[in-house]
């Protein structure tokens, strides 16, 4: 089958396309560069550099014709989207209703749609969260993120394009940017191990629903294989504070510092963790690698590549 994965340059997307091309998949990638890295594509996918917002894509369509879309492709800083929620809108929701529009005109089958269950909830009533809980986000990040599934289900309603959303929790690995201001996991390895002193936000005892990357992009292939369309948190059901991650790492890279804390962020969910019983009884999918040993695999990952 043919699939196009936008943002397929970037931290998670990479790993996307990597799992469907090992599953036998003709994969084209869309991706602007704006995060995305050269070095993270797989060599055996076509690479187009184009914004999801340009007219440009629509050659990308007129060429390659895909069958399936998983779109990964957004700005996902929840503190940058609280001082520019209009780049966030544009790029979030026009970005993905310039995608779905040349989907319907290009006839593809399904979508496959990375949303995220980190951000739309807002604070949880209740601990872990399913579907069914409320969506009151506390970010434009968030919201921008949620706004776009009302979208997929007007296209699936009026012209029958089947959707997967996928709402992610805190998802953590190989290739995410440790210099950016996105993922605490990244953030803290890449300046431990170089020795500088990481500041835990707050107290530290907000909790964040860690999933390793490869769980993530096995959640994607899953999503191709079911049909129909549906919504469905990813995640182990449980919270893990920043201070047990700081702890952890501290551990794994032999960081001689101790923990210093700074103000806390504002429109951060304190605390969250996300229910995927819908996933494992519907798509067959649980997640696999237990945070020590994805943490181990991205310490290991970074040590390499910091070098």
């Amino acid at each position: 089958m043919k699939v196009l994965v936008t943002g397929g340059a970037g931290f998670i997307g990479s790993h996307v396309v990597d799992f469907f091309i090992r599953e036998g998949h003709e994969v084209v990638v869309v991706d602007n560069l704006h995060t995305g890295k050269v070095e993270n594509l797989n060599p055996r996918a076509r690479f187009y550099q184009v914004d999801i917002r340009s007219p440009e894509l629509e050659e990308v369509f007129a060429k390659e014709r895909p069958e399936v879309i998983s779109h990964q492709a957004a700005l996902v800083n929840v503190r940058e989207s609280m001082l520019k929620p209009m780049l966030y809108a544009e790029v979030n929701i026009l970005g993905s209703l310039n995608l779905l529009e040349l989907a319907r005109r290009y006839e593809v089958k399904k979508i496959i749609y990375a949303s995220t269950g980190g951000a739309v909830y807002g604070e949880p009533e209740y601990l872990p969260v399913d579907e069914e809980h409320p969506i009151n986000p506390l970010d434009p990040y968030g919201a921008s993120k949620h706004a776009v599934e009302h979208y997929l289900h007007l296209y699936y309603l009026n012209y029958g394009l089947e959707y997967i959303s996928l709402r992610y929790p805190n998802v953590y690995g190989p290739r995410q940017d440790p210099f950016g201001e996105a993922g605490v996991v990244a953030i803290f390895t890449g300046q431990m191990l170089r020795g500088e002193q990481p500041v835990i936000n707050g107290s530290g005892e907000q909790e964040r629903d860690f999933l390793y990357v490869e769980d993530v992009a096995r959640a994607n292939i899953l999503a191709l294989e079911k049909e129909g369309c549906g919504i469905y948190n990813l995640g182990w059901g449980k919270g893990t504070s920043v201070n047990e991650i700081f702890r952890l790492l501290k551990e794994l890279t032999g960081y001689p510092g101790k923990a210093v804390h700074g103000p806390p962020k504002q429109g951060e969910v304190f605390k969250i963790c996300l229910k995927a019983d819908k996933a494992k009884r519907e798509l067959g999918w649980e997640p696999l690698v237990p945070l020590e040993e994805g943490l181990r695999a991205t310490v290991e990952y970074f040590r390499r590549n910091l070098a």
